[in-house]
C-alpha cells in the first residue's frame, strides 16, 4: 500500500478541481468499511485512500500551503496507514450530547484495547488482540475518561489471510462495560483485501 508523500498530496487549487469525484470515490470505499459495532461505537477501516483524503481536506479547512506543514501532516497519518497484512481502524464513539459524553467516556477507559477479530467458527476460531498505536495512545489514553477517538490495528499472518478470506469474520468488542460484535459483509472483506494486494 505504501506510505504518502509530498508528490501524492495535491496543491489546494489542483485538489479543488478534483475534489468532488474524490469524494465521491471515497464515500463509497468509506461506505464499505465502516461498521457499527454496539449503539455508540462505529470504526473505519483505513487505508493509504482514506488518509490521502484526511490530509487533503485538512490542507484545505486550513489552508496549508508549505511543504513543512504538510509533512506534519503526513508525519500524523502516515502511520494509520495499514502495512502489507493489518487492518489500521479508527474508532469512534458516536456520542453526540454532553449527557452522553458524560456517562460514556468515563465508562469506556480502555475501550481501545477491546478490540477482538474473530476469523472462522466453531473450536478452531482464531481471535486476534488489536494492537494500540502507541504514539496516539500517549495522547489519548486516560485513566479517568476515554478520548472518543482511538486508532488500533491488527496484524495478520498469511494462514490468518486466507483465512479471513474465506470464513466468516467478526469484529468485537470485550469491554466491560461494551460488549458488541458486528459480522464483515462480503463486500467489506473485499475492500479489505484488495488492500493486501
Amino acid at each position: 500500500m505504501g506510505r504518502l508523500n509530498l508528490a501524492d498530496i495535491s496543491d489546494l487549487r489542483a485538489y479543488e478541481r478534483e475534489r468532488e469525484d474524490f469524494r465521491r470515490e471515497v464515500i463509497a470505499l468509506k461506505k464499505l468499511r465502516r461498521l457499527a459495532v454496539g449503539p455508540v461505537v462505529t470504526v473505519v477501516f483505513e487505508n493509504r485512500t482514506t488518509m490521502r483524503f484526511q490530509i487533503q481536506e485538512m490542507a484545505r479547512a486550513e489552508k496549508i500551503m508549505s511543504d513543512a506543514a504538510l509533512e506534519e501532516e503526513l508525519r500524523a497519518y502516515n502511520p494509520l496507514i495499514p502495512e502489507p497484512g493489518e487492518l489500521s481502524l479508527t474508532v469512534f464513539l458516536e456520542l453526540t450530547s454532553q449527557e452522553q459524553l458524560h456517562d460514556w467516556l468515563p465508562k469506556l477507559v480502555g475501550i481501545e484495547r477491546s478490540f477482538v477479530l474473530r476469523i472462522g467458527e466453531g473450536p478452531d476460531r482464531i481471535e486476534l488482540a488489536c494492537e494500540v498505536d502507541a504514539d496516539h495512545a500517549s495522547q489519548l489514553t486516560r485513566d479517568e475518561i476515554t478520548a472518543s477517538v482511538h486508532y488500533v490495528r491488527f496484524r495478520l499472518s498469511l494462514s490468518e489471510r486466507q483465512r479471513f478470506a474465506s470464513e466468516p469474520v467478526v469484529l468485537a468488542t470485550n469491554h466491560p462495560a461494551y460488549q458488541h460484535e458486528c459480522q464483515l459483509s462480503p463486500a467489506t472483506k473485499q475492500s479489505l483485501i484488495a488492500d493486501w494486494a
